[in-house]
């Protein structure tokens, strides 16, 4: 059979790049000869993939906990995927900037508006049973999630409110001893650290503070305003951090406060979560106020940080059960 120029040109293509290399570009076209053609289920190892549940107890809503939960992890992950384009672009522009943050506000879109899957996708009476087999394991144990907050902002945002502005120059391991999130894995009666805590702190701490110190001027806020003081226009950026800020800050936890207030609260006593964290001032977004990007909010916005969401919310659940 007689070659094409373009076939040609890509064989002549393929034996200067393996000819660059020192190698038989024969040797690869039989590799390529024998192969077996690529299948979709192979290519995303599928067969693995369905084969990561394995629930602790009989009941059948236990797998559906297990799979929105991997299937969270999995957004995390393509979340921190664009974190990391963005932190380590060469020439960084605000178009890529945006384009990338975009991405990560369509993940967390698709994640908060999925998450009924949680709060109404399962019998309450089912959960409040399986739920015991998993102590003291806990989606507060996300440590990706944890990642995407380092990457979209600066430390000391993270750090609690009442201890901001005293830790605002300290050095980030002092900061890390003071991270929001330690606050809300405390034992609800002596206010000692949980297991569940420990735990997350041992497998990630060291993982944490290297990628904060590895973001300390590439993360999101950082290189906004590096991007802006040139005198780029960011106002697109602006919008989709904005978005991002709701997302991450109000959206998220309040898809998990939703569920919280519908399989764990009850009269007169409330059903400690399975880490044994003070769930009900450790989610609502009005008792955290986490904002990453503060100046692009303004100060009344600031101080009415998720009130709204919160109590809409908690309305409409007391009055749905």
């Amino acid at each position: 059979m007689d070659f094409t120029p373009e076939i040609k040109d890509k064989l002549n293509q393929l034996q200067e790049k393996y000819t660059a290399m020192g190698q038989d570009m024969a040797s690869y076209l039989d590799g390529l000869l024998y192969a077996d053609f690529l299948t979709y289920w192979d290519y995303i190892h599928l067969d693995t993939l369905l084969s990561l549940q394995s629930p602790k107890t009989p009941f059948p809503d236990e797998e559906i906990f297990i799979m929105y939960h991997q299937i969270t992890e999995l957004y995390f992950k393509l979340a921190l995927h664009e974190c990391t384009q963005i932190a380590e672009h060469e020439n960084l522009t605000v178009e890529f900037f945006t384009a990338r943050v975009k991405r990560i506000n369509a993940y967390f879109n698709a994640l908060t508006t999925s998450f009924e899957v949680m709060v109404d996708g399962m019998e309450k009476e089912q959960f409040l049973k399986f739920r015991m087999s998993l102590l003291p394991a806990s989606g507060f144990q996300s440590g990706q999630y944890r990642m995407i907050e380092i990457c979209a902002t600066d430390f000391i945002r993270l750090v609690d409110k009442s201890k901001r502005k005293e830790l605002s120059t300290a050095t980030i391991e002092e900061q890390f001893e003071n991270i929001y999130w330690k606050f809300g894995a405390t034992e609800l009666a002596s206010g000692k650290q949980t297991l569940t805590l420990k735990q997350f702190i041992k497998k990630y701490a060291a993982q944490f503070l290297q990628l904060a110190k590895d973001r300390s001027l590439t993360n999101f806020s950082s290189l906004y305003q590096q991007l802006q003081a040139n005198g780029a226009d960011v106002t697109a950026l602006a919008e989709e951090l904005r978005k991002l800020d709701l997302y991450v800050n109000v959206e998220w936890p309040l898809s998990h406060y939703k569920s919280a207030v519908r399989y764990l609260e009850k009269d007169p006593v409330d059903v400690a979560a399975t880490g044994g964290t003070n769930w009900q001032k450790y989610l609502p977004p009005r008792f955290q106020k986490r904002i990453f990007y503060p100046f692009l909010w303004t100060d009344e916005q600031m101080e009415e940080w998720g009130k709204g969401w919160v109590l809409s919310v908690l309305k409409t659940l007391k009055n749905k059960d």
